[in-house]
C-alpha cells in the first residue's frame, strides 16, 4: 500500500490552521506525559516521603496505569460521542488536579488517590489527540502525525528527565509538583478558545447512540477487525519495556544495581527519550511510504530490545558495562515509535465513527503490559532482595505472548486491508453520475 492508495476521497485538507488546531491538542498531550513521568525520577524520592517498600513504591504508577488502561475504551466511546474538545478539556481538569494533589498529600493514601485521578485526566489525552490528526490531516499522513504526536509526548518526558528532576534536587517535593501542576492551567486556556473538533463544512455525520446497545456494538465491531487486534498485540509487545524503565524502575535500577550516580543515570534516561524521539521520525516517514514495513518494524524492535535486555542481565559480574548501558537505553527509545505502529494497524480496520474506540483498544495493549510489568517486577525485587537480573527477566514472559498473537494476525489482518483497497478503487471509478 503506498501513500496514493491511502488518500481517500473527502480527506481534511491539512495545512496552517490543521496543524495550529492539532498543536493545540499535542501542546495538552505533552503536559499530561509530563505529570505521568514525573514519578520516575522521584521514585526514591518518594519511598523516603511515604516510607515505603518496592512493591509499595510500584503501586503509585500501577494504580495510574491501571487507570489508565481501564479507561481507554470508555474514553474511545467519549471520544466517538462527544467530540474531542470536550473529552480534552475533562482530560486537563483531571490530571492538574492529580498532580496538585500528588504535591500536597499527606500519606500514601491519599498520593494513591492523587495519581488515580491523574491517570484517569491523562487517559484522555492521546485519543483525543489521534482523533483530531484524523479528523484534520489526509490520510496519508495519519502515520508521520501520529508519531510526530508521539514525538511531542516523549518531549514531555524529556523534561520529566531533566528539569523535573531537577526541581526536586533545589525546590523539594511540593514545590516541585505544585509548581509543574501550572502547566495544566496553561494549555487550558488555549483549548477552551480555539480548539475546533474539525474544519468546517467537514461535519462527521451523526452517529446513532442507543445507550449500551450501542456501547456493546462500537466495541464489538472494532475487536472483530483483525486490524485492531493485531495493533493491540503490537502496542501490547513494543512499548512496556521503555514505559517501566522510565515510569519507575530504570532510575533504581541504575542507581542500586549499576552503582551509577543519579547524575549519570537521568543523563541514560535522557538517551531513552532522545533515542525515541530520532526512531520516531524515522518511523513515521518510513511507514508513511511503506505500509509493508509496519510489521517487520514493530517485531524487528521486539527481537532488538530483547536482545540487548538479555546481554544487560546476563554480563558477568556486579555491574554491566558503560557501553552496553548506552545501547541498551537507544534501543528502549525505539519501543515507543513501534507501539505506534499499533495505530496504524488499526486505523484502515476502522470506518471514522469508530477511531476513538479502536485506538482506545489499540492503547490499552500496552499499559497492561507496563502494569503488570510493574508490578511483577516490585514483587520480584522484594522476593529476591533486589535481584534486578531476576526481576527484570519478568519482560521475557510478555514479549513471548506478545510475538506470537503478532504472528497469528499478521496474515489475516494483511488480507483484509487488501480487500478494502481494492473495494475502495472499485468505489472510486464507480461514481454515479
Amino acid at each position: 500500500m503506498n501513500r496514493e492508495s491511502a488518500a481517500l476521497p473527502g480527506d481534511p485538507p491539512g495545512g496552517r490552521r490543521a496543524a495550529l488546531v492539532w498543536g493545540i491538542g499535542v501542546a495538552v498531550y505533552f503536559v499530561a506525559v509530563i505529570f505521568r513521568t514525573s514519578l520516575g525520577v522521584a521514585g526514591l524520592d518518594a519511598a523516603d516521603r511515604f516510607d515505603v517498600n518496592a512493591s509499595a513504591l510500584s503501586t503509585f504508577s500501577i494504580l495510574q496505569l491501571l487507570v489508565y488502561a481501564g479507561m481507554q475504551i470508555p474514553v474511545g466511546l467519549m471520544v466517538d460521542r462527544l467530540g474531542t474538545k470536550k473529552v480534552l478539556t475533562l482530560g486537563v481538569v483531571l490530571f492538574t488536579a492529580g498532580q496538585l494533589g500528588f504535591a500536597l498529600s499527606p500519606s500514601y493514601g491519599t498520593a494513591l488517590a492523587a495519581r488515580a485521578l491523574l491517570g484517569c485526566g491523562d487517559a484522555m489525552t492521546f485519543i483525543s489527540v489521534l482523533r483530531l490528526g484524523s479528523r484534520w490531516f489526509p490520510a496519508r499522513r495519519g502515520p508521520f502525525v501520529a508519531q510526530v504526536a508521539a514525538l511531542f509526548g516523549m518531549a514531555g518526558n524529556l523534561v520529566s528527565t531533566i528539569v523535573v528532576s531537577r526541581m526536586l534536587d533545589g525546590l523539594g517535593w511540593t514545590a516541585t509538583f505544585a509548581g509543574s501542576a501550572a502547566a495544566g492551567a496553561v494549555v487550558l486556556v488555549p483549548l477552551v478558545l480555539f480548539l475546533k473538533d474539525h474544519p468546517e463544512g467537514r461535519e462527521p455525520p451523526p452517529a446513532e447512540h442507543a445507550g449500551a446497545t450501542f456501547v456493546r456494538r462500537q466495541i464489538a465491531l472494532s475487536w472483530r477487525e483483525p486490524g485492531t487486534r493485531l495493533g493491540m498485540w503490537v502496542h501490547f509487545t513494543t512499548q512496556f519495556p521503555a514505559m517501566v524503565f522510565l515510569l519507575l524502575w530504570g532510575l533504581p535500577f541504575l542507581v542500586e544495581a549499576q552503582r551509577l550516580s543519579r547524575e549519570t543515570a537521568g543523563g541514560l534516561l535522557t538517551l531513552v527519550v532522545v533515542s525515541n524521539m530520532v526512531v520516531g521520525l524515522v518511523y513515521g516517514q518510513i511507514i508513511a511510504r511503506h505500509h509493508a514495513a509496519r510489521a517487520p518494524l514493530a517485531l524487528g524492535t521486539v527481537a532488538a530490545t530483547a536482545t540487548v535486555w538479555a546481554a544487560t542481565l546476563a554480563h558477568p559480574g556486579d555491574r554491566a558495562p558503560m557501553w552496553l548501558l548506552i545501547t541498551l537505553c537507544a534501543v528502549l527509545g525505539a519501543c515507543g515509535p513501534a507501539s505506534m505502529i499499533g495505530f496504524d494497524f488499526a486505523r484502515p480496520a476502522n470506518p471514522p465513527e469508530r477511531q476513538g474506540t479502536a485506538s482506545g483498544i489499540v492503547n490499552m495493549g500496552g499499559f497492561v503490559a507496563s502494569m503488570t510489568t510493574l508490578l511483577a517486577v516490585g514483587v520480584l525485587l522484594d522476593v529476591t532482595g533486589d535481584d534486578y537480573r531476576i526481576a527484570f527477566s519478568s519482560v521475557f514472559v510478555l514479549e513471548t505472548l506478545g510475538v506470537t498473537q503478532i504472528l497469528r494476525l499478521r496474515a489475516r489482518t494483511a488480507r483484509r486491508e487488501r480487500e478494502r483497497l481494492v473495494a475502495s478503487r472499485v468505489e472510486a471509478v464507480h461514481v454515479p453520475a
